[in-house]
């Protein structure tokens, strides 16, 4: 018997094989998904009696693959129905509406399209069947991928279902075992029923993310981690998910390790859908910020393009990634409160995505404010919600690389909590966090707090002309120096650790680092300076070039020049076009060093 599929257009197959799937892999996965879904509608109706199964078998001569089930089979009507009828149903508006489409349709739900991947490597498959309805008999179906096809009795004995393949020439790759061995341990290691390779039973386990968390041991999350990555370190820990309301979905989530080399855009979480693997990137279902997460989840209600290759944006997906996001913050707000020594092991490795997911979602800090902390000078952790809660309205910080420096030293002697911030990511979340929060974020050479002075010890005394040593020691550095736009102040500091040191104002630096960020360096050398040199008069360095300036102005000049280069280093604000006079300058101090040696 000769039959017709029943389209409206011709070249609606070459049209799937050419717009819809975008890898032809993809036929193998489609296949055995469909055998699968054949055994489980069977065994819901023989309740679990008959164990089904899944057989491949591979006939080189033949260039042939065959897929076999012992799932529900199909009889006449059903063969013309799901195969020649509802695959096609809106066809011609498929044809004409993505037709001149280069990327893949999203038109999930239109019509079936599964089996048909089957063309992508084929020019002819074949279809032997037998319903498991009483009285039925084989069914065989045979196509070359045009608008025509065969239809006849089959020869099949059992039920289920054969599905042929006849491989075309460029095709013929997928006759090699190992080659289908890898893509179904790729695409269908966790099918409910076993799959057999040329009589070989394949990989056939329940996925850690579907069993219940309450069976889980770490050993069994950290096995499945590596299964899926071997080649990473262990992650830092993990969240199971497990929703059945508003959408069904079972997950295992892990935070990775951020080692030297990590790709923080490479997002490799593992998406299945019915438990038949769809992507390893879901850039669309969660936040940019937690791009990292790593793991696998299955879910039959997330919406993927007719292809099942990839997700498409909907209320469904966006509600998903939100709630993701809420499970990783009530794991953190846990180990936070109950693992407080394993929190801050893992806390340095991912501060950097917490505190970029509060840049992009500002509301995010209200679940996190009580872990998100800070270590200050002194090696302790502190959050922003202690600081305020001790009534203090301005946050000192400075950078890690930074507190050694000497006018980190004051603070240190001062017991005032200083923290140490990573500039890319704090600068920009500092001032997000003052216009929440109401607080001020200060650096430490923002301003020379009264703390750090040592009134008793100032020189008030006036000279002839009516001048306090302070003003002389001012009026010295600043002569000596000859910088225009520096503002000199001459101060008696508590420590005598600290010769010198620089005042540089907040909004002022703020937007330097702004524009430098953002590659705008050039317009620097527009912007006024408001920085001022204060110098120890209580530090030897200071005290002796001033009392060097008459006999010897040449080495006070120096020793203060050479000073001045030194602030600026400790404060990041010597720049490399001064590099090459700071070298001559340190070379012009040791020759002067040689000379007093006799």
């Amino acid at each position: 018997m000769q039959g017709t599929l029943k389209v409206h257009s011709e070249n609606i197959l070459p049209i799937i094989k050419k717009w819809l799937y975008s890898e032809k892999e993809i036929f193998l996965r489609e296949l055995v998904s469909n055998a699968s879904d054949a055994l489980f509608k069977r065994s819901a109706l023989d309740q679990g009696k008959e164990p089904g199964r899944i057989d491949i078998s591979i006939d080189r001569e033949n260039k042939t693959i065959t897929i076999a089930d012992t799932g529900l089979g199909m009889d006449l009507e059903e063969v013309e129905k799901y195969i020649a009828q509802v695959a096609f149903s809106g066809a011609k508006e498929f044809a004409e509406q993505y037709a001149k489409e280069e990327t893949d349709s999203q038109i999930i739900g239109h019509f079936g399209l599964g089996f048909f991947s089957a063309f992508m490597v084929a020019s002819r498959v074949e279809i032997d069947t037998l319903s498991y309805k009483e009285g039925s008999s084989p069914v065989f179906w045979s196509s070359e991928g045009s608008s025509t096809y065969e239809i006849a009795e089959g020869k099949r004995s059992s039920i289920g279902t054969s599905v042929t393949l006849f491989l075309e020439e460029a095709s013929c790759e997928y006759l090699e075992e190992k080659t289908l061995a890898d893509l179904l341990k790729k695409h269908c290691s966790y099918l409910s029923y076993p799959i057999y390779l040329e009589d070989k039973l394949l990989s056939h386990t329940t996925p850690l993310f579907l069993r219940p968390a309450g069976e889980c041991s770490e050993k069994d999350y950290l096995a499945f981690y590596r299964e899926l990555y071997p080649q990473d370190p262990d992650p830092l820990f993990w969240i199971h998910v497990q929703i059945d309301f508003p959408f069904h979905v079972r997950g295992v989530f892990y935070f990775p390790k951020m080692h030297k080399g990590f790709d923080f855009q490479s997002n490799q979480l593992h998406l299945y859908c019915n438990r038949v693997f769809v992507a390893d990137s879901c850039k669309d279902l969660l936040p940019d910020y937690l791009m990292v997460l790593k793991g696998a989840m299955d879910s039959p209600d997330i919406p993927l393009n007719v292809s099942r290759s990839y997700l498409q944006m909907d209320k469904t997906v966006r509600s998903l990634g939100q709630h993701i996001a809420k499970k990783i913050t009530q794991k953190l707000q846990t180990m936070h409160a109950k693992e407080k020594e394993k929190f801050l092991e893992i806390w340095p490795e991912i501060e950097m995505v917490i505190k970029l997911g509060i840049l992009q979602e500002t509301s995010l800090y209200d679940k996190a404010k009580n872990f998100l902390l800070w270590q200050t000078l002194d090696g302790t952790w502190v959050s922003l919600e202690e600081i305020r809660s001790q009534g203090k309205k301005t946050v000192y910080y400075t950078t890690k690389d930074a507190q050694d420096l000497g006018i980190s030293s004051l603070y240190k002697e001062k017991g005032i909590d200083v923290l140490l911030i990573h500039p890319v990511i704090d600068n920009p979340l500092m001032q997000r966090l003052e216009e929440t929060l109401g607080l001020t974020f200060r650096r430490t050479d923002a301003a020379l707090e009264e703390a750090f002075l040592d009134a008793s010890r100032e020189k008030t005394l006036l000279d002839d002309s009516g001048r306090s040593g302070a003003a002389l020691i001012a009026d010295f550095i600043a002569s000596s120096l000859d910088e225009k736009d520096l503002r000199v102040e001459a101060k008696s500091l508590a420590s005598e650790k600290v010769p010198a040191l620089f005042v540089i104002d907040e909004e002022n630096r703020r937007l330097k680092e702004f524009l430098m960020t953002h590659g705008k360096g050039d317009s620097l050398p527009q912007l006024p300076q408001k920085n001022t040199f204060v110098v120890n008069t209580n530090h030897p360095i200071i005290t002796k070039a001033f009392a060097l300036k008459k006999t010897q102005p040449k080495l006070a000049k120096k020793m203060i020049s050479y000073l001045y280069d030194l602030t600026r280093l400790s404060h990041k604000e010597l720049t490399r076009k001064d590099w090459g006079a700071h070298i001559a300058k340190s070379q012009e101090m040791l020759e002067d060093m040689m000379q007093q040696i006799p």
